[in-house]
């Protein structure tokens, strides 16, 4: 995708955090269920007690970690020109999990791995972060609703491993009404009766 005449290419942000989310938890749930299997080191019932205390600690910490980042950003917008180009939600998603799928792969791999020691407690920790990113994603959509817009990132500075809506490279984010492309605030897909 690419922007004609000073135009620059767009995503989503709420969308680019939640692209994450699916991956990690579908990935945890099936390495957790494949943990319970193996008896482990310490046994089922300690190995499932502390993938449970790592799922809530990963949800906390992926959910709220950068907050001050994001308002920081969200308070230094520009309008959106006429000439840039908004990047479309499947685009997004495609986008980001292409560039993650080998830590994608190997986050999974790790928490098979760890079974052996701790069973389920590896899948539970990637499936808190899954969930982590779906509640960060929903807490950027009230940001958006509570400032009637929609926050976009520059799809340049997401490049490379700077992959993050609010990285070092990113300087500030642009804005469009609440009705602009087709995902709700928040990063969900907008309905079809919406869009038409």
């Amino acid at each position: 995708m690419r922007a004609g005449r000073g135009g620059q290419g767009l995503a989503r942000v709420a969308v680019v955090v939640r692209a994450g989310a699916a991956p990690l938890w579908w990935l945890g749930v099936v390495a957790a269920g494949v943990g319970v299997l193996v008896p482990g080191l310490t046994g089922r019932r300690i190995g499932v007690t502390a993938g449970a205390a790592s799922f809530l600690v990963a949800l906390a910490v992926v959910a709220y970690v950068r907050r001050g980042r994001y308002r920081e950003l969200a308070r230094t917008v520009v309008r959106a020109g006429r000439h840039d180009v908004l990047q479309d939600r499947a685009v997004s998603m495609r986008v980001w999990r292409r560039r993650h799928r080998w830590w994608l792969l190997l986050a999974f791999l790790a928490a098979l791995g760890s079974a052996f020691a701790v069973p389920a407690a590896g899948g539970l920790l990637l499936a808190g972060c899954g969930a982590g990113l779906w509640l960060k994603a929903s807490w950027i959509g009230r940001l958006e609703e509570a400032g009637e817009v929609l926050l976009w990132v520059r799809v340049d500075w997401l490049g490379g491993g700077a992959s993050s809506p609010a990285g070092k490279a990113v300087k500030g984010y642009r804005t469009t009404g609440i009705e602009a492309g087709d995902a709700t605030p928040g990063g969900a897909r907008r309905r079809a009766s919406a869009l038409a």
